[in-house]
């Protein structure tokens, strides 16, 4: 039997709800995109480091990329499909799986946003220390901006 037009309604208030994903499990496997994911396993080994690497930002931002795509197919298949209420019920928690995995992943951004701003103050630091020695003249005569430079 076909959901129901307010059975529908039911599910998609429920996965949009503000706190749904409160006291859910990540899912320990999941289908995204026809191929079988080891989800909770991928999730805290992505949390459990200080930082993520660069290469591996770049497989945590694909991972992220390919959850929300599965996500809104998900949810299209609840709000147009043609599902029974128990298959729309399946979706509506792999849904919310989806949706605390996805928080679990988004909450990375700020370590690296702070390892980021670190690496950027580092980097400004040594412009600025060049900047300084070129100005005071303690730049080798190689550079022909130094002392020796202007001795002439």
């Amino acid at each position: 039997m076909v959901v129901q037009e307010f059975e529908r309604k039911q599910l998609l208030e429920r996965i949009e709800r503000d706190g749904a994903t409160v006291g859910m499990a990540i899912p320990d496997e999941i289908t995204v995109q026809g191929e079988a994911i080891d989800l909770q396993s991928f999730v805290f080994e992505i949390k459990r480091r200080d930082t993520i690497p660069r290469g591996e930002r770049e497989r945590v931002d694909r991972a992220k990329k390919n959850l929300r795509r599965e996500r809104i197919e998900r949810k299209d298949l609840i709000e147009d499909g043609e599902i029974s209420y128990e298959r729309g019920e399946e979706l509506a928690e792999a849904i919310i799986g989806i949706d605390r995995a996805l928080n679990a992943l988004e909450q990375l951004g700020p370590a690296d946003l702070e390892a980021e701003a670190k690496a950027q103050e580092t980097a400004d630091t040594k412009r600025w220390m060049k900047f300084l020695r070129k100005a005071l003249g303690h730049e080798d005569a190689d550079s022909g901006t130094g002392r020796a430079g202007r001795g002439r």
